[in-house]
């Protein structure tokens, strides 16, 4: 890979972030929603599949531990993570239910429930939602710009402004970072 190529990496890069500035309204609403879930004492749950679960993983870890101070631990929890409930219900439900078992078992009202998927069209982050909405559960989706089966079932919108996979996830780790941060500003 030649300079001349990195460098027109990182222009689609800055130039992707640049136009994820028009979303700042969005964000900003979705981490008002989640502020007011942890101030109600309710729980911030995430779910992804592949580089979306590591992003799960890591954006609870930061409410859970901390992001930039120390604070008072807040409640997030990666769905992703307990490996004998996803292939048990995997096993016994199909991989779609894997995160809807999870969220209709531990979620309630005034819970939250954060979905990430680059396509916005993963069928076991669309249940999730879809059962997370019927809770009574605030829903947020993080996906990539095109419509998603997503989009129907989510009460925030985060898509951002890319269809390639990579660059979807570099700015989905941008958002989760800035939610985090806005979070515990709001609560730390």
């Amino acid at each position: 890979m030649s300079a001349e190529t990195i460098a027109q990496r990182l222009l689609t890069t800055a130039r992707n972030y640049e136009r994820l500035t028009e979303s700042a309204a969005v964000i900003a609403a979705a981490a008002a929603a989640l502020c007011a879930c942890i101030r109600a004492g309710g729980k911030v749950l995430f779910c992804g599949n592949g580089g979306s679960a590591a992003d799960a993983e890591h954006f609870a870890a930061e409410l859970t531990g901390r992001f930039l101070r120390d604070r008072k631990p807040l409640a997030g929890l990666a769905l992703v993570c307990n490996a004998p409930t996803v292939t048990a219900v995997a096993n016994d439900y199909g991989f779609e239910a894997v995160f809807e078992r999870q969220v209709r078992a531990i979620g309630r009202p005034g819970d939250a429930l954060v979905g990430i998927s680059t396509s916005g069209n993963s069928p076991n982050v669309v249940n999730a939602l879809r059962a997370a909405g019927e809770l009574g559960m605030v829903t947020v989706a993080l996906t990539g710009a095109h419509d998603a089966a997503a989009d129907a079932y989510a009460d925030h919108r985060l898509k951002v402004p890319s269809s390639e996979t990579p660059r979807i996830q570099e700015m989905h780790l941008a958002v989760g970072h800035i939610l985090c941060e806005l979070i515990e500003d709001a609560l730390g």
